[in-house]
């Protein structure tokens, strides 16, 4: 080997074969079959949930309590049941993660605290000029609503009310699990980590279309209203509850309201916060090892700008 130089040293390190992907190493599909079987996967997992809604006919509005009990079944059914996709994923890619299921999915203890109070603080930043609105409709001041929030009571009442369970409970939990948790470790291979990240929304955004032809039918709000409020930017079980109970912020109202001057500067300055605090306080390093790199790794991307 010394007889060969410098030169003989640099032939040999360029002609050195790559290291295979994970996939291929165990004789797995090639790239392009893997990402087909990827996209069907998200595509059957949107299907069935939302399918599972369906199942009960009836011509109650979808906000009835018997509504809504009987697609708590359907809903919870299919989440339990999702890991299971993934499990066939993983059979039929061959790759393999590295990591048990549920520490892919994201159940780990590692990096809890900041996980569900950074993003749920970055979320309450953007809704800074809605958070701002709330409170100057409110007609009680912060004392007497803080009495409300921390009374037992009133708690209690809300966990009987089916639309809080659902839209606070429920729905964030099942939807987190299915669109996000299930569909990520599924798309990151084929396509990377940061275009999975964006790619799982709109599997979550065309999944709620549903709701359009529900508002139409029931001729509960009119087509523009509908579109504006049809789905919400993905988040952690926290910030898709927040979301859910904050609802599509209320420009319009805004803009006539007798201070809306600084209103509006509530507004702005919650966006532009937003975007100053979005990349220091998402940084993976916050959290602990991503589980995702481990997988992306396995599978041949060992690059990925979200784990370097």
């Amino acid at each position: 080997m010394a007889a060969l130089g410098g030169d003989g040293l640099r032939l040999l390190s360029v002609s050195r074969p790559e290291r295979p992907p994970e996939s291929a190493a165990l004789g797995g599909p090639g790239p392009g079959l893997c990402c087909w079987v990827s996209v069907f996967s998200c595509l059957s997992l949107a299907c069935s949930y939302v399918g599972s809604l369906y199942v009960w006919k009836s011509e109650l509005p979808r906000d009835h309590p018997a509504v809504i009990k009987r697609r708590f079944t359907s809903v919870l059914v299919v989440s339990s049941l999702s890991p299971l996709c993934v499990l066939l994923w993983r059979e039929l890619t061959g790759i393999q993660p590295g990591t048990s299921l549920l520490t892919l999915m994201g159940f780990r203890l590692e990096g809890i605290f900041p996980a569900a109070l950074l993003p749920l603080l970055l979320t309450m930043i953007l809704f800074l000029g809605p958070l701002m609105q709330l409170s100057m409709d409110c007609p009680c001041d912060l004392a007497d609503g803080l009495k409300v929030v921390l009374a037992p009571r009133s708690w209690a009442r809300c966990l009987t009310d089916m639309r809080w369970l659902r839209n606070q409970v429920i729905a964030p939990l099942t939807e987190e699990l299915v669109f996000r948790a299930c569909m990520l470790p599924m798309l990151a291979p084929c396509m990377g980590l940061g275009p999975a990240v964006f790619t799982c929304p709109l599997f979550f955004g065309v999944a709620h279309f549903h709701h359009i032809i529900e508002q139409l039918r029931f001729r509960q709000s009119s087509v523009g209203n509908i579109f504006l409020s049809a789905g919400h930017l993905i988040g952690p079980v926290l910030c898709h509850s927040f979301c859910n109970y904050m609802g599509f912020p209320a420009v319009c109202a805004a803009l006539e309201h007798p201070q809306r001057r600084p209103l509006l500067a509530g507004y702005a300055l919650g966006v532009g916060l937003f975007l100053i605090l979005l990349q220091p306080l998402t940084d993976p390093k916050l959290y602990g090892s991503l589980p995702l790199c481990v997988l992306l790794e396995r599978a041949g991307d060992s690059e990925a700008p979200l784990c370097s």
